[in-house]
């Protein structure tokens, strides 16, 4: 039942795509000073709600009322200039700009037409303090990590005094301690009387912050929840319509060596060493920027290394590109989709098949067919979420760009399979299909080297878990040792022996 004094209401809203119904008379209430998520999985429709509420895509029908008065947004400033604010997935920071110019974007002169560095120096200072960051504002953006990034981000959006803060995956690569400080952020905020809506693949969080839940399943609302009747299983069952485990069983793993890194050192780390075996599920785990990401790209050619020594399966090695691991039976997805690995403009089925073209040739031309089945099988067995596999990449989720990144390796069969944050933005329906792939790869005899910043993740799924820190080794664990506790004791408090 609607609520008049409803901040923001949202009712019977509908969206069409071509032959998709993204969104089927969708509701959304929130109020001031409350913290309203919204969770389902990927293509349930949470994304276009949110370009429909800022003003990026026009509704097909329904109602928006913004604080009493009904609404219509022509672009995203009308909507900003409106009071909402919103930080998305894919994050909308300029590089070749500094923090300063990313902040005050379209807002940098004063009334005279004139840049008063000062003082948008000070009021950077102040957005920034806002969520906990010291940081230089004259530094250039594309100088920044991933996580400073989305920090910057949030900062933005709270410096706009917006009345309405849209938060898409606002913490997706953030480590826990950034995480607890955008959590103190939101409470902040609520007290002002700012209403958030936060869009979350994290059940665990979603609970501990949300005063509502709403879900989404197949562009439709299937519940709303007030925080003391949710449970994890619940959304769950909710979203996906059936109960998932979310455990993994340790496995003993008994193979050979298969690869191995000695005192590997370079840009971002120092004498790392480790084995990889055959059929092994290998777990790097440790806070952003513990240089897991650098020696991942060193071992798979897509960066330098300084000293130290690589060997496959008993043979040193040393790749000067991806192309040559690549061909040495290694593939890597990694971590910044948008960036490393993804042609945004070129069409689903290129974007997979395109690292395994080469056996795909019929002569001098693609063989079609062949190229159509190995996309559907991976479209099929990742349950990717699209119109026409003609279409442009960027048609799709952000989850479901990542499972496409992900199908495209799985489809050039590697030996060993390095996965940088693999289920990035991922909801918890697809992710239990990507751990399965991945159990059953190792099964198969597939190495599989697993970094990620989801502690659960790396818990349930290795075998071992080496733990990095400052970009060295801190710890290695296996069996019962793999806990939580130890792998954070591990990534905070490095001690040189």
């Amino acid at each position: 039942m609607s609520d008049n004094t409803a901040l923001l209401r949202a009712e019977n809203i509908s969206k069409r795509y071509g032959g998709v119904q993204a969104l089927d008379a969708v509701d959304l209430e929130v109020q001031s000073g409350e913290v309203h998520a919204v969770v389902g999985e990927n293509g349930a429709g949470k994304s276009t709600l949110i370009k429909i509420l800022s003003g990026i895509v026009k509704r097909d029908s329904g109602t928006i009322v913004l604080d009493g008065r009904e609404v219509e947004y022509s672009d995203p400033k009308a909507a900003f200039e409106d009071g909402i604010a919103v930080i998305h997935q894919e994050l909308s920071m300029l590089p070749h700009m500094n923090v300063i110019e990313n902040i005050y974007m379209g807002k940098m002169k004063n009334r005279w037409g004139l840049i008063d560095w000062k003082t948008l120096e000070k009021g950077t200072r102040d957005a920034l303090g806002m969520v906990g960051m010291e940081l230089d504002p004259h530094t250039l953006v594309g100088d920044l990590s991933i996580s400073q990034r989305q920090m910057i981000e949030i900062a933005k959006a709270v410096h706009t005094k917006a009345r309405i803060i849209i938060m898409d995956e606002p913490n997706s690569s953030l480590c826990d301690w950034e995480t607890e400080k955008l959590f103190e952020v939101i409470e902040k905020l609520q007290k002002e009387g700012i209403a958030i809506v936060y869009i979350s693949h994290k059940l665990d969080e979603v609970l501990r912050i949300s005063d509502y839940i709403t879900v989404f399943r197949d562009g439709k609302n299937v519940g709303r929840l007030p925080r003391d009747e949710a449970t994890v299983n619940k959304m769950i069952t909710l979203m996906v319509g059936r109960n998932l485990n979310r455990e993994g069983v340790r496995r003993r793993v008994t193979g050979g060596l298969k690869l191995s890194a000695r005192n590997l050192t370079g840009e971002g780390f120092s004498s790392v060493s480790f084995d990889l075996k055959e059929g092994e599920i290998l777990g790097f785990s440790g806070l952003v920027g513990a240089g897991r990401s650098e020696v991942a790209r060193a071992i798979f050619g897509a960066q330098g290394f300084d000293d130290g020594e690589i060997t496959l399966r008993g043979k040193s090695v040393r790749f000067r590109n991806p192309a040559e691991a690549i061909r040495a039976g290694l593939a890597m997805v990694p971590e910044d989709r948008k960036k490393l690995s993804l042609f945004m403009d070129m069409s689903i089925s290129f974007n997979m098949a395109m690292a395994n073209l080469f056996r795909m040739k019929k002569g001098v031309v693609i063989d079609e067919a062949k190229q159509k089945a190995t996309v559907g099988q991976f479209v099929d067995n990742l349950r990717i979420k699209l119109g026409q596999r003609s279409d442009p990449v960027r048609s799709l989720s952000g989850g479901n760009q990542q499972k496409t990144i992900l199908g495209r390796w799985l489809a050039t069969e590697p030996d060993i399979l390095i996965l940088d944050e693999p289920t990035h933005g991922v909801d918890i329906g697809a992710k239990a299909d990507i751990y399965a792939l991945i159990r059953e790869l190792a099964e198969k005899g597939k190495s599989i080297i697993l970094i990620s910043s989801e502690m659960p993740e790396i818990i349930a799924m290795s075998d071992r878990v080496i733990v990095m820190t400052e970009g060295r080794v801190s710890a290695e664990l296996s069996d019962e040792d793999i806990t939580e506790e130890n792998i954070m004791a591990a990534a905070a408090h490095y001690e040189e022996q």
